[in-house]
């Protein structure tokens, strides 16, 4: 059975706050919350995962176990592009974030979810680059229009 979740790709920096949330109510905890609970379908990849599992060792040792669980529970890896698909997207990323991009696209997400937008600059409409508060604002639209059309055909 097909579905029609949203596919978006999370960076490090978004898994890294969800994880270390002092809160549920941080926009990178409620993103990965709702991978957890089937609303959204929430990609990574290999060299993201490694770069939040070092981060996390380094700066909150004790965040490691709510990360592995929280990849567990609501995030697909995806393999990391081949050198040789990088050159096809030269110049739409920072060239330390470009495999990211990459990977992104290629797992076919609508979003690219982080918190450094400013170095992701792809082009054409293949995917959207925003930072967690801005995706959820437009999850919370999207929720109102529906939520007005089951208003609009129970007053029929």
């Amino acid at each position: 059975m097909a579905t029609n979740r949203p596919k978006i790709f999370l960076d490090a920096d978004v898994i890294f706050a969800g994880s270390a949330a002092p809160s549920t109510q941080g926009a990178s905890y409620v993103i990965l919350l709702m991978g957890e609970i089937t609303l959204l379908d929430c990609f990574t990849s290999a060299q993201v995962m490694t770069e939040v599992e070092r981060n996390l060792t380094n700066k909150l040792p004790n965040a490691l176990a709510e990360f592995h669980l929280l990849a567990k529970r609501c995030l697909t890896v995806v393999s990391d592009p081949k050198v040789i698909d990088l050159h096809n997207f030269d110049g739409q990323a920072d060239p330390k974030d470009l495999p990211i991009l990459v990977a992104a696209i290629q797992a076919n997400c609508s979003h690219l979810i982080t918190f450094n937008t400013r170095h992701f600059t792809p082009t054409g409409d293949q995917i959207i680059i925003q930072r967690p508060g801005e995706f959820l604002q437009h999850v919370r639209g999207q929720l109102r229009l529906l939520s007005n059309a089951e208003e609009w055909s129970d007053s029929l």
